[in-house]
């Protein structure tokens, strides 16, 4: 794998969980970081951390920021670009997972939170992005789910957002194909991070044997897994893989529900 040295790398929701760990594996190969968060405390524990693996302080610019908020997401690109001059690669990593049902009470409120951060911002940000990823023949990858290609019970809208959020990777990929510009996406199972405590109260033994019932591989993943799959599709090694969704998930995208 090619190194990242004079490279910029932006990625936002790298506070926690696989964007912070996709930040450490950027950092080992000498790239230059923006990392953008809503947690402005974690956010400075994943620069320090990726200090620790060399870089100087010069090399990571740290933006806090609301994905929901459109002149937050204009504010990002913007000073990545005032800060390094370039961009390489956009992770879009930010999203966020609401247990949903057509019958459930606020199913439009988390219908709107959800497809605001998940693809709205997306959107936005990529198109902010384009431009100066063509002036550097960079790259996009998107943080989807297997929820974009299997359908999950009491996960509604988060199953809509990243079947959608799947797609805008493929119409992208071949939009931005002729530019010199690859998109693709990771599409992880089930990962130990902190948004499963949020979301169902598991601490991570307890997510880990929930896992277990359901992948083949007999486990659940760590954000490790997915970071090396985000910085191996950003990288030279995958300079002829676009419009590709590309499935971390020990096999669970391959198996019927029991």
């Amino acid at each position: 794998m090619g190194s990242f040295d004079g490279k910029v790398v932006l990625i936002t929701g790298a506070s926690s969980g696989i964007g912070a760990v996709t930040a450490f594996h950027f950092a080992e190969d000498g790239a230059s970081l923006v990392l953008a968060g809503r947690n402005e405390e974690r956010l400075g524990k994943t620069a320090q951390e990726c200090l620790s693996k060399g870089l100087s302080k010069d090399k990571v610019l740290t933006i806090k920021a609301e994905m929901t908020k459109e002149e937050d997401v204009q504010r990002i690109m913007d000073t990545t670009i005032k800060h390094f001059g370039r961009l390489d690669v956009l992770v879009n990593n930010a999203g966020v997972v609401d247990v949903t049902t057509i019958l459930g009470e606020h199913l439009m409120e988390s219908y709107d939170w959800t497809m605001n951060i998940n693809v709205r911002s997306v959107l936005q940000l990529s198109k902010l992005a384009a431009p100066h990823l063509i002036a550097t023949k960079g790259s996009i990858v998107n943080n989807s789910s297997i929820c974009g290609k299997r359908s999950l019970k009491l996960l509604l809208v988060y199953n809509i957002s990243k079947s959608a959020l799947d797609h805008f990777t493929r119409v992208t990929a071949i939009e931005l194909a002729s530019k010199g510009v690859r998109v693709n996406s990771v599409n992880p199972g089930v990962i130990v991070t902190p948004i499963h405590g949020a979301l169902y109260g598991k601490d991570d033994d307890q997510v880990r044997d929930f896992a277990a019932k359901d992948h083949p591989l007999g486990r659940a993943g760590e954000s490790d897994e997915v970071a090396s799959v985000i910085k191996f599709l950003a990288s030279d090694a995958a300079s002829y893989i676009t419009g590709e969704v590309i499935s971390v998930d020990g096999g669970r995208h391959a198996v019927c529900p029991s």
